[in-house]
């Protein structure tokens, strides 16, 4: 009798499509607004409502079916269910992909390999960037290295003093530090991908946590050229971003701070703001929960679990970056900018507060993943 390998399990078919992201994840309360499904789409059927607060895919064909149906998907088009970071088993999958393993009950904050501290040693990156500049000089240091063609960020609409965050490209230093900074509300950052020349094919994505599990989404189910194209992902630490309408409903008509006087913000137990004619005022926390963005309600990631690198301005050192380092592209880059003399580090362990403090936030974020959906996400050691 003749031995026979044991065959491979057969990988089942992937036959999901805009329908079932629709009913599953856009009209139950788990889209978060990324817009990695509206990037891929390759028959530009996917649009983008940022307006009013929405900040959701939405399909475009008016005169086919109703907002659940999709021409392409009917003719089995799966595209956009690829590249959701919250259709069906998405964590794990991406675990899988990414490290090898799933994540363990007790890694609240996701798989990692390093956590230090970093700032920037520009002192112009330093000085403009957000707690220390560190995301403003990796960014200048993959561009002027050629590690990058561009970046996808944020800016600030207009002149700046509507604070409406949009999507843009950074292509050069001076765009980076025109990017740099805050803004705690929404910015669907991918969606700058649609606006990238032909030729630029190294790309940067600089997006809270829910945008950072796009890419890697993208890569593991094979979702197309964008996934490709996107060779560098750094994560921000977020709990949640807050409607638009905070700044009139609650900044104006409570404080008596207009959004176009405002120079600077930060949350650090506390919503910082800083005023252009110097001033600086603080905003309770609790006092801005009822502006949550719809689409944090039920956001299991603060520590951008699959980001190359997650950074948050947490702890005790106003001007240092928690950085948090998960892939050998992160940590390959990391080294290579300290080397070079381009960033300052100091070891995690120096601020073990703002470590705890992760843990803490990445453990209540994962309670608010909702029991009708899979259970990885929520999975956690018990108190």
């Amino acid at each position: 009798m003749v031995a026979t390998e044991p065959q491979a399990e057969k990988k089942e078919r992937w036959t999901f499509s805009w329908k079932h992201l629709y009913d599953e994840v856009v009209t139950t309360g788990l889209c978060t607004g990324c817009a990695g499904c509206v990037v891929v789409c390759p028959h530009d059927v996917l649009s983008y409502d940022d307006q009013n607060g929405v900040y959701k895919p939405w399909q475009n064909e008016a005169e086919y079916g109703g907002p659940a149906d999709c021409s392409h998907g009917d003719k089995a088009c799966t595209t956009c269910t690829r590249a959701c970071p919250r259709f069906r088993t998405w964590e794990t999958e991406i675990d899988n992909f990414m490290f090898g393993r799933e994540r363990e009950a007790d890694e609240h904050s996701g798989i990692y390999k390093d956590v230090l501290l970093a700032r920037a040693a520009d002192p112009e990156l330093h000085e403009n960037g957000q707690d220390g500049g560190l995301v403003s000089a990796i960014l200048v240091y993959a561009l002027e290295h050629d590690m990058i063609d561009a970046a996808l960020v944020s800016y600030l609409e207009g002149d700046g003093s509507t604070w409406k965050a949009i999507p843009g490209i950074a292509r050069t230093r001076e765009e980076v530090i025109a990017s740099a900074g805050s803004r705690y509300t929404y910015s669907a950052n991918t969606m700058a991908y649609m606006d990238l020349d032909k030729e630029e094919q190294r790309i940067a994505l600089v997006g809270m946590s829910c945008q950072s599990s796009s890419p890697p989404a993208m890569k593991a189910r094979k979702a197309g050229k964008a996934a490709r194209r996107i060779s560098l992902n750094i994560g921000l630490l977020c709990s949640k971003t807050f409607d638009d309408a905070i700044f009139e409903e609650l900044f104006e008509a409570k404080y008596g701070l207009k959004k176009s006087e405002m120079r600077k913000m930060n949350i650090k137990g506390v919503f910082q703001i800083w005023m252009k004619n110097g001033d600086y005022h603080e905003v309770p926390l609790k006092e801005c929960h009822a502006w949550t963005r719809e689409g944090c309600k039920m956001c299991p990631d603060f520590a951008a679990e699959h980001a190359d690198i997650s950074t948050g301005g947490i702890g005790a050192f106003n001007d240092w970056t928690l950085t948090v380092v998960r892939t050998d592209t992160g940590r390959e880059l990391m080294q290579r900018m300290i080397d070079d003399g381009w960033i300052e580090t100091r070891p995690g362990d120096d601020d073990p507060g703002a470590i705890a403090l992760m843990h803490k936030l990445a453990a209540k974020s994962r309670k608010r993943w909702p029991e009708f959906a899979v259970d990885a996400p929520r999975r956690l050691t018990k108190d």
